[in-house]
């Protein structure tokens, strides 16, 4: 099941790409340089500049491959060539190339024709190529990149920044023929709430759904032209309705925008726990023949706000979330799309309904894997604790909130757009500004503006260690509130029920949520009951959700080691508090039910036993002997939870498997058991796919666990591991694998799927070994 589910997310994202024949992707084949030496700039531009030391590369692309704990990014002027053929004449097509991301500012070349500057490396641009290429002959395309620090995009810089930006062609880039007479791009046209294809909702129940649709069509033919847009809509492979609109001319080397109406009757509406998807298929015909066509997926839902509660389709809704940095080791940013959905899947997965995008916008990729999986967005610009009174800085926000809309407008899976720098201090006429943009951006229908300070936008955001030390900005906002950030910053630095700023830093560090999984059970479990804690204080808050920091420990330019508050670490593996966050959706289906035991279970384990589940009883066993059963946890730490832990009290430690069973109306529904480890026997290896079919130009974890004779993991087992690959694939670790409480990971790139694969790998004490291969064809 689990892999039929990530196998369909795969085809759905696939399919928002496959809009035509007329979209390529452009991935391949590009030659690449650091400017670390000086380079012939006047001529590189040219199409017979000789390239042939440069490095060739297949994006999504990193500028240089750092090591796990990123403390010296590196920043500094790229540069990508590409030479390429367009077969289609410019006279009959117009050609476009659509970068997904480029790190930071872009300036590009067709030809030797400087054609564009663009700011900013978390959203698209599109170039018109059309005037600049020749048909059926060699052309050349060059991007110089500069991901130095800039006063105009901000964050602050790098070496004050809480999070690494990292540089490169990171994410896909296409190669686009359409016919004169096209749907426009809305990232080219820079028209208010216009572009492309934008779908609103002016009335959605449980009856009927109003669906207003709005397409721009361009004419960049030399005389007028008789067009028609038809708009057919689908669910699950069948035609629901068809709209065939009424023919226009449209006049040379103009737009228009064709408004259409259709209702839905008894619409299958999207939410977190139906993620229904409609595909809405658009046409554009001239004199009967079809020159453009475009595929939409959208979901119809209600959001709405009745003073501060949250109702979605008209259910009033609390949202458990977190936050997510889109970064990997090694590889920076630059992630498959394969890679970006595991990563959706695991938040989804963790009984999450929303993620919060902090502090930019993350991919195509994600936000589609988001609709498919019913996972809420917070869609956000970059911005942190950084302001600059220049035109060119605040213009640049500006239009940096439009393109955001722009973008993921027609996606079902945002919440709400956070148009704010975050823990920023603004002038109150730019917040209300960037608040305007967003209902101009999309004026009708559920649009809200989110921000940090509490005037200016439709909804608050306070994280928990504001909330402690400014209970009052709380107290005095009376709309919508959400929890931005909790767990993490108040454990580590400020007071939570401790004075922890009066405390020795190894009492700090002990005490706050900043674990990585090398630290031991204890401090893991310190996290969890952490995170417990912070969870069951919103709770009694009139916020209507929150999102826990972090989702997954990352790097930070101005820190010498990685941030340690995700519930999993930076390979993707998960900690005693992913389990808790699991245990707090309720089991309506039988498949959420979930039980998990939260030790390793040797001498050093604590006695006082913590079991997660979502569950009504537990059972425990140890050595098929039953030692207790009980109800859920009743303390202070757990009066507002939906599901609080189930804690046993052990007398002593005895070597063998614990074991517990969770009931639900006095049946069994699941259950989960723990050995104690025994001697390290051999190496067990698992790709960490997560049911998503492994790519061409994925990168994905490879798991090497040390493991005893029984297959229970060695956590306690700390060597350097050797591994040798076979097939099309690379090794991106740019350090000795060691193992970290028992696991080693290799991050693993799949150049293509023409050979299958084989990893083994060998201890260095040679003692211990194990190998994995995988069938790919």
């Amino acid at each position: 099941m689990l892999k039929l589910i990530g196998l369909n997310i795969v085809l759905l994202i696939l399919s928002f790409q496959a809009l035509g024949s007329d979209r390529v992707n452009f991935n391949s084949s590009w030659k690449f340089v650091r400017e670390e030496a000086p380079l012939n700039v006047d001529k590189l531009h040219k199409l017979d500049f000789d390239d042939s030391q440069w490095e060739e590369v297949t994006l999504p692309h990193t500028t240089r491959l750092e090591p796990l704990v990123v403390n010296d990014q590196w920043q500094g002027v790229s540069w990508y060539r590409k030479k390429f053929k367009v077969q289609s004449n410019p006279a009959e097509k117009r050609i476009f190339v659509e970068f997904e991301g480029a790190m930071n500012i872009a300036e590009v070349w067709v030809n030797g024709q400087y054609v564009k500057k663009h700011f900013g490396g978390y959203l698209p641009f599109v170039i018109d190529m059309t005037d600049y290429v020749s048909p059926q002959k060699e052309n050349v395309i060059v991007v110089k990149l500069d991901n130095t620090d800039s006063e105009i995009t901000g964050p602050k810089p790098l070496k004050i920044l809480d999070f690494n930006t990292y540089g490169g062609l990171y994410r896909n880039v296409w190669l686009i023929e359409k016919n004169p007479v096209h749907i426009t791009f809305p990232l080219l046209e820079e028209k208010v709430a216009g572009g492309g294809i934008f779908v609103n909702y002016p009335e959605v129940n449980a009856n009927k759904a109003s669906l207003k649709i709005k397409t721009e069509v361009k004419n960049t033919t030399s005389k007028v032209q008789e067009v028609k847009v038809t708009q057919t809509l689908y669910f699950k492979n069948k035609k629901v309705m068809k709209f065939q609109g009424s023919a226009f001319e449209l006049s040379s080397n103009n737009t228009k925008t064709v408004t259409q109406d259709l209702s839905v009757k008894k619409p299958k509406l999207w939410d977190t726990h139906s993620p229904n998807l409609y595909q809405l298929m658009t046409e554009v015909t001239v004199d009967g023949k079809v020159v453009d066509q475009q595929r939409t997926t959208i979901g119809i839902k209600k959001v709405e706000f009745v003073g501060t509660e949250l109702y979605i389709n008209g259910q009033k809704r609390y949202l458990r979330g977190t936050n997510r940095h889109q970064e990997y080791p090694y590889v920076g940013y630059a992630l498959s799309e394969q890679a970006e959905i595991r990563d959706a899947k695991l938040i989804k997965e963790a009984g999450f309904d929303v993620v919060r995008l902090s502090h930019y916008p993350h991919s195509t990729a994600f936000m589609n894997a988001c609709d498919s999986l019913g996972l809420l967005t917070i869609d956000a610009i970059l911005g942190w604790q950084y302001y600059k009174p220049t035109d060119g800085f605040r213009n640049q926000i500006f239009q940096t909130a439009r393109d955001l809309i722009r973008r993921d407008r027609n996606h079902a899976n945002v919440l709400l757009w956070e148009v704010s720098l975050n823990e920023t201090k603004m002038p109150l006429e730019f917040r209300k500004k960037l608040s305007a943009i967003v209902k101009e951006e999309y004026p009708i229908g559920a649009s809200y503006s989110a921000g940090w300070m509490n005037e200016g936008y439709d909804v608050f955001f306070q994280a928990r260690q504001h909330r402690i030390l400014h209970p009052d900005d709380q107290e005095h906002w009376k709309g919508p509130y959400f929890v931005s950030e909790y767990g993490d910053w108040e454990y580590y630095s400020k007071n939570a029920g401790l004075n922890q700023h009066q405390l020795d830093k190894q009492t700090r560090y002990e005490t706050s949520s900043r674990q990585a999984r090398a630290y031991g059970e204890k401090r893991l479990l310190q996290q969890a009951y952490n995170v417990q804690e912070a969870l069951n204080d919103n709770l009694q808050t009139t916020a209507f959700g929150d999102g826990y920091w972090v989702m997954f420990d990352y790097n930070r330019g101005y820190h010498q080691d990685i941030e340690y508050s995700g519930i999993a670490d930076i390979f993707r593996i998960e900690k005693f508090a992913y389990y808790f966050y699991q245990s707090q959706k309720d089991a309506s289906k039988k498949e959420d039910a979930m039980v998990k035991i939260a030790s390793y279970w040797d001498e050093n384990s604590p006695l006082s036993l913590k079991v997660y589940s979502n569950c009504e009883q537990v059972k425990l066993y140890l050595n098929d002997q039953l030692i207790g059963e009980q109800k859920p946890d009743q303390d202070q730490k757990s009066t507002n939870l939906s599901h609080p832990p189930f804690t046993f009290a052990l007398k002593e430690f005895k070597k063998g498997t614990l074991r517990a069973e969770g009931y639900i109306k006095g049946k069994k529904v699941r259950e989960d058991w723990v050995k104690t480890p025994e001697k390290a026997h051999h190496l067990s290896i698992v790709l960490a796919d997560r049911a998503v079919p492994l790519a061409s130009q994925d990168v994905v974890f490879a798991y090497i666990k040390v493991v005893d004779e029984n297959g229970t993991l060695v956590h306690d087992h700390q060597e350097e591991i050797n591994v040798s690959l076979e097939g099309d694939i690379q090794l991106m670790n740019t350090e000795t694998l060691t193992t970290d409480a028992g696991i080693a990971t290799a991050l693993i790139k799949i150049n293509s799927l023409k050979k299958d694969i084989s990893i083994k790998a060998v201890s260095k004490s040679e003692q211990l070994k194990g190998s994995l291969q995988r069938k790919l064809n």
